[in-house]
Parts: C-alpha cells; sequence; structure tokens
C-alpha cells in the first residue's frame, strides 16, 4: 500500500494511527507521469529548490533526488485578481508541486547507481536524511584532508574538499566583480595553511596580505565552528615595489638567464627585430666577462654604440631600470617557496608589462625546479589570470601557464585559477580545472564558458548561478562527485578585498 492509499483510510482511523504511517520529513507524494531521471511531486509542506528529497524506491530502497523547480497552481483568473485589487475577499485554491532530478543511489559495491525502473505513483517524498545525502554524494567527513569549505545549503552538513585532488587537478574560482572570489580564495588559503600546504599566491592588487590578520568578528560563529585568528607566522610576502607595499620583502630578479630576444619583449617597441642582433652582442659580450651584469650596464654599451636608432632602446631600458625589478643579486628560491607556508607576491602598484614578467619568471622557476623536485610539492594561486592567461591575444605568461595546466600535476604542481571573466580565460588553462567554485555569474558568455567546463550542470543549476546570493557558491570537484550548493564559511582572518566606500558610514 502507497502512503496515498493509506491517506485515503486515514477517515476511519484516529489521528495518532495516521501519524504513525506517516515518514519522518514527509513533504507530499509523488504524482503524474513519473520517469527514472525525473518525477512530479505534490507538496503538503515547503520544500526549496535545490534541497535533497529520498523516496524509497520498490527495487532499489531508498533513493536519494534533489528539487529543481517549485510550482503554485491557482485557480485566480484575471477577472477574480480585479475583484480581489479591489477589495473583495475572494477564496483561493492553490496547489504547490515540485519537480524532482533523480540523483540515485549506493549499490552493494559503493558505485552510484540510477534506478532502471519508474518509482510508483503515490510513493512518499520526504526531506533527505544526512546520512543518505552523505553516502549518496560521496561527501568526505574528516578533516584530516579536507578543506573546511561551509556548510551544504539547506543542511547542517559541513562540505569538506579532498586537498589532494584539489592540488592534483586544479581548481577555478569564477565570479562576477563583487562576487566573492578572493573571500573563498581566503577560506582555501586558511585551509591549506592548516594542512601546512605550501602555497605561492600572484596577488596583483595586494588583496591577500590581511592574511596575516584576524578577523573583527566577535567570538566562535556558532552555525559554523568558526573563530577568528591570525596566521602571521605561515605567511611570507615580497613584493618588486616596497615603497607601495612596506610591509613586503623586496622581489628583485637577475638578467643573467634572460635572452635579448626575452629583453625585447619587456619593452613597447615597434620594432623590436631591428634592435634583436645588437643588443645580443651586448649581453653575449656581458656573459662572456663572467660576471653578473645590470640593465645599466647594458645601456652603457648601447651609448658606446653611437648607433641613432638606439635611443628608442635606451628609452625602454631606462624604464624598465626604474622600475627596480632587476638586480645583480635576485630573491633566492628558497627564501620565496618556504615548505609548509604560504607566499604572497604582492604586485600592486607595479605596471601591467612587469607584472605579467614577474608571473612568467615565477611560474617558469616553479616548472622546472618541481620538475627536478628542488621544491616542495605546492599550489600556484593566478588571481586576475584572464590577464596572464587570455583567451584572446597572448600574455607573456600564457605558455608557462598552459604547460602548468597541462603538465603540473605530474610533478606535483598545482594551479588554483581566480577570475571574474570565465569567457576570457584561456580554455586550454580553465578546462584542466577539476575542482570549480561558482558564485554569482550573470555575464551570458561567461555562463557559456563555465557550462562548457563544468561536468553535471543542469540548466536549473545555469539559471540558479544567475541568482546566487553572497556567499554561496555552486561546486563540484575535490572529491564531491556532482555539483552542490555550498554556504561559505565565515573567515577567520581579515578579508582584504573588501570595496571601499565612497560615503563612509
Amino acid at each position: 500500500m502507497t502512503l496515498a492509499d493509506a491517506l485515503m483510510d486515514a477517515e476511519a482511523r484516529s489521528h495518532s494511527d495516521v501519524a504513525s504511517e506517516v515518514p519522518e520529513g514527509f513533504v507530499g507524494v509523488i504524482y503524474g507521469d513519473i520517469g527514472t531521471m525525473m518525477f512530479k511531486c505534490s507538496l503538503i509542506a515547503p520544500l526549496d529548490r535545490n534541497e535533497f528529497v529520498q523516496v524509497r524506491h520498490w527495487q532499489s530502497g531508498m533513493v536519494l533526488g534533489r528539487v529543481e523547480e517549485v510550482e503554485r497552481k491557482t485557480d485566480l483568473s484575471l477577472e477574480k485578481a480585479q475583484l480581489v485589487s479591489g477589495g473583495e475577499d475572494i477564496p483561493i485554491e492553490e496547489r504547490v508541486s515540485a519537480k524532482i532530478a533523480v540523483i540515485g543511489y549506493r549499490d552493494d559495491r559503493g558505485l552510484l547507481q540510477v534506478p532502471r525502473t519508474p518509482f510508483k505513483a503515490g510513493e512518499a517524498v520526504c526531506k533527505a536524511d544526512d546520512t543518505l545525502i552523505r553516502q549518496v554524494v560521496g561527501l568526505l567527513d574528516s578533516e584530516k584532508k579536507g578543506a573546511y569549505l561551509g556548510l551544504l545549503c539547506g543542511h547542517e552538513i559541513p562540505i569538506f574538499l579532498d586537498i589532494n585532488a584539489m592540488v592534483q587537478k586544479h581548481v577555478s574560482v569564477l565570479a562576477k566583480t563583487g562576487g566573492g572570489k578572493s573571500y573563498v580564495v581566503g577560506v582555501l588559503m586558511e585551509e591549506f595553511m592548516k594542512h601546512g600546504v605550501t602555497v605561492v599566491i600572484i596577488d596583483p592588487h595586494g588583496e591577500y596580505s590581511s592574511l596575516r590578520d584576524r578577523s573583527k568578528a566577535d567570538g566562535t560563529d556558532r552555525k559554523f565552528a568558526v573563530k577568528p585568528r591570525s596566521y602571521s607566522d605561515q605567511v611570507v610576502e615580497f613584493s618588486p615595489d616596497v615603497k607601495v607595499n612596506p610591509s613586503a620583502r623586496p622581489l628583485r630578479f637577475t638578467l643573467g638567464n634572460l635572452e635579448a630576444r626575452d629583453i625585447l619583449a619587456l619593452t613597447n617597441l615597434s620594432n623590436q627585430r631591428s634592435h634583436l642582433l645588437t643588443l645580443r652582442k651586448i649581453v653575449d659580450s656581458l656573459r662572456m666577462a663572467g660576471k653578473a651584469y645590470s640593465l645599466a650596464e647594458i645601456i652603457a654599451f648601447l651609448d658606446l654604440e653611437e648607433d641613432p636608432t638606439a635611443g628608442a632602446l635606451i628609452d625602454e631600458l631606462e624604464y624598465l631600470r626604474e622600475v627596480d625589478v632587476f638586480a645583480k643579486e635576485g630573491t633566492k628560491i628558497d627564501d620565496l617557496v618556504v615548505k609548509g607556508k604560504c607566499t604572497i607576491i604582492n604586485l600592486k602598484g607595479s605596471p601591467p608589462d612587469i607584472q605579467e614578467l614577474i608571473v612568467n619568471r615565477i611560474a617558469t622557476a616553479l616548472f622546472e625546479l618541481r620538475k627536478v623536485n628542488k621544491i616542495p610539492p605546492m599550489l600556484l594561486v593566478m588571481e586576475e589570470s584572464h590577464n596572464f592567461c587570455p583567451q584572446i591575444g597572448v600574455a607573456a605568461s600564457s605558455k608557462i601557464m598552459r604547460t602548468i595546466a597541462s603538465e603540473g600535476r605530474k610533478f606535483g604542481l598545482g594551479l588554483l585559477i581566480v577570475t571574474q571573466r570565465a569567457a576570457k580565460v584561456d580554455k586550454n588553462v580553465l578546462s584542466q580545472c577539476n575542482t570549480q567554485i561558482i558564485l554569482k555569474v550573470t555575464n551570458p558568455n561567461d555562463l557559456k564558458a563555465i557550462t562548457a567546463s563544468v561536468e553535471g550542470l543542469t540548466a536549473a543549476m545555469e539559471e540558479e548561478v544567475q541568482r546566487l546570493p553572497i556567499g554561496v557558491a555552486l561546486v563540484t570537484g575535490g572529491g564531491i562527485q556532482m555539483p552542490l550548493m555550498v554556504e561559505v564559511r565565515p573567515r577567520e582572518t581579515r578579508h582584504g578585498g573588501e570595496s571601499v566606500k565612497v560615503i563612509p558610514d
């Protein structure tokens, strides 16, 4: 006998007898045409979109489903609506129903399966039990190897992302401007530092220095069980411009391993080829001297050439010298990459072309050194990644970013891509990210790029991404086998990416 049959016999029995037959968390029954992947449910209790439900299948046992849509049908016609507008008390009959997408169940082998036959009409639909959600979705239930991101929306279930899976198979954090990207990345950085993961962050706007500072929140957040703390002992910061970023240590590079072509690539000269032969001759002469050399020495040699066409090149090299990125003694990689610590490359105040140079040099060094195991396994975080690996055009760092995305996992070099313009990121890089954390996105081109890169993203979820509230993310990968809505936990540290208020409080 289905629940519908039991309810039809309810009139002949007492109230308490009926209540004992209604399952815990009962919200309605299946009705109408029923498929193996989708069915409709009449509702007698509130149910939200993306909430999980469970239904007993006559062959497969308890099966997990997710609410795709909720609809309210009424008999309120246009004529009646006008009467209501005029103040008349018109009775309105209404029925609420939900469309449920079937997720499946775990078989005896632990494999996710979907029933091969439809559910029976009149079968009870209930809010899903946390144990069933964990089992079917395959949630990591341990902090030992997991990064605590937040709680499953609608449930008090903590969501842990598998850190090994994230580092080994790359991550992308995608959202529109102001959607909370840097906040979520800050949460991940806190978790990585707790677990002793070696991290290097490319920070174009100086947002991540705040990982040193405790959050201003008062005490422990009861819902998320998070309390303020500082990670100042695990954060190392470097910057090419220590005047703008006084808390950072100076970041410097040597010219020794740059070819003449590489130096010209840093300039804005329209006809670089005409200067290549002259510059190559000077660089070769300085190398033969067997000692480190500076831009000032290259400029001095150009002055001696008395070449009337060299003036433009000298001006460009003078500009590079003023940026003060190059020195006879560069920053040591052992200082830059410290096992178990988070290194911030603060590029605030540096011109875009210099930022590209720095990213190219650092990313190349990290990749080459990981190949020979000279530095520990690590994660490279790339903020504003659309600037460093664009889909259209080429940045100085484009080639190495594609290389790390495709080959870095083999050598223990993970990549975390952060951007507000998914459509402008090189698809060869974005498609390699197996873990995606997606916050609110509204741009059609960005939505199209996200849909193309995320497996298991339904049309309903694609619509949901456009309406996500701040603080809620759609997460897939990282040990999670299907897209989930997650309420991101509060930061333990101060958020450094807050918008500046034109009119103060």
